[in-house]
């Protein structure tokens, strides 16, 4: 089994290195500054730790924010990482089309719940970053677009390690809350995001992560618990069990990439010095789409190879599931909507 994973990440890593060598090829191929200030030039709200400069100016043209996307400022790879990775996943997702039903097979809802989802999630990042200095409405905006992109893939992570990868023992322990605590959680984690981001830069760093990133560890630990209860189960048996490998590299390259949210380094060892490439949020841009691509492979290897299982334990509950992700959408939509009047009251009085 272990040459059979060294081959398939082989050429699952060959198709992803041109998004591994993304900062050397940009910071090469982009053309230098020739708009950009300093970080003493722009409001509190559009300036990151320990980058000093690469800013864009506010209230230009659309025109101007949309061909930044071949300048050179520190937003940049943000932006490249992750439409990179979703034309990309994109491309993934017509290939799986080939090989899985995802219109008359019902168990293959999930699976397609999770590819859609991840291809959403890496656009509203891209447009998040792209478009965010426009203005201060467009930053809260485009942010928390971002926000409900990410809660749904959180959902949509949530359902295929339950629904493909979990063991009978262990649903027997969890099915009663899991699904209706995982659409909980996605919705907390954007709401919390929201208002950290709302109320930024006026919460402290302890308020902020309380607000952002608490919700979001909870649902982590709810939505990562079949894979880790299969690797567990899996390690103890003996068994060769080639989807659990690649479960195990997703959890690694997540915990690498949560690390890199967290915490602002490598621009922290050398402020001053990251202001286009070596940012901790494009590693985390990098590792968070790694990770997106391996467990694309975990959850096709259990729906090829588990129906036996994941079919009697869900029998046809797959439509249920899907419509708690429009529910889920729905209520991160209204929150986003909700969240941006409330900018409007906050800014609007300042320009009058």
């Amino acid at each position: 089994m272990a040459t059979i994973v060294s081959e398939k990440l082989s050429h699952l890593f060959i198709n992803l290195q041109h998004l591994c060598k993304i900062p050397q090829l940009l910071s090469k191929a982009l053309p230098a500054p020739s708009c950009t200030m300093a970080a003493s030039e722009v409001p509190q709200l559009f300036r990151k730790p320990y980058i000093h400069a690469g800013y864009r100016p506010l209230h230009r043209s659309w025109t101007f924010y949309f061909l930044s996307l071949f300048q050179q400022h520190n937003e940049a790879l943000n932006v490249w990482t992750h439409l990179l990775a979703a034309f990309m996943l994109l491309g993934r997702f017509w290939q799986l089309s080939q090989i899985v039903d995802f219109v008359g097979d019902l168990h293959a809802q999930p699976f397609c719940i999770v590819a859609v989802s991840s291809i959403i999630y890496s656009t509203f990042s891209s447009l998040a970053h792209l478009l965010q200095a426009k203005s201060e409405f467009c930053h809260y905006t485009f942010f928390f677009l971002d926000y409900v992109g990410v809660a749904t893939y959180q959902y949509s992570s949530a359902l295929v390690h339950y629904y493909y990868a979990i063991e009978p023992e262990w649903h027997a322990w969890i099915s009663s809350f899991y699904i209706l605590g995982a659409v909980g959680l996605a919705w907390l984690s954007c709401a919390g995001s929201c208002y950290a981001k709302y109320r930024c830069p006026h919460l402290s760093p302890l308020q902020g992560r309380l607000c952002q990133e608490m919700p979001s560890a909870v649902a982590y630990a709810l939505d990562i618990s079949p894979v880790l209860h299969r690797i567990y189960t899996s390690t103890i048996s003996g068994k060769n069990d080639l989807a659990a490998t690649y479960h195990k590299y997703h959890v690694l390259c997540f915990l690498v990439a949560a690390f890199f949210f967290a915490y602002p380094y490598p621009e922290k060892w050398f402020p001053g010095k990251c202001h286009f490439v070596g940012q901790g949020h494009q590693l985390f841009h990098m590792f968070l789409m790694l990770c997106t691509f391996i467990q694309l492979e975990a959850v096709l290897i259990d729906y090829q190879t588990r129906r036996h299982i994941y079919a009697d334990l869900h029998g046809d509950l797959a439509p249920f599931f899907s419509i708690m992700c429009l529910v889920l959408m729905a209520c991160c939509s209204l929150t986003a909507l909700y969240m941006m009047v409330k900018v409007k009251h906050k800014i609007w009085p300042k320009r009058d």
